[in-house]
């Protein structure tokens, strides 16, 4: 039994949407967004599919006595790197499924 016309258009805006969504997650791998906290003392970038790839921690930050501070900063630091990459990653997935026509907004 043949699939009917609106079968076959589903299944092509199903692979149409797997395609998009293997290009974007492709296109998270290079970018990039930055976090800090303590007032820019602790920098963090992440890429967009949740790498990190750089941790900047500013010299006059380290204190030996108050390492817990710094320990403090970088997990701020990181959190916030890895909600701003998130939301990009919810971002274009969304766009992509909307452009398609398909519910967006699928917890990517």
């Amino acid at each position: 039994m043949k699939p009917n016309m609106n079968q076959a258009q589903a299944m092509k805006q199903v692979q149409r949407a797997q395609a998009e969504m293997a290009r974007v997650q492709e296109e998270l791998k290079s970018d990039l967004v930055t976090a800090s906290a303590g007032g820019g003392a602790v920098k963090v970038s992440i890429t967009g599919d949740l790498n990190v790839t750089d941790v900047v921690i500013d010299p006059r930050a380290v204190d030996p006595d108050d390492v817990a501070m710094l320990q403090d900063m970088v997990v701020a630091a990181v959190n916030e790197a890895l909600r701003q990459a998130q939301d990009l990653a919810n971002q274009k997935m969304s766009r992509v499924m909307g452009g398609l026509g398909l519910p967006g907004g699928m917890g990517f």
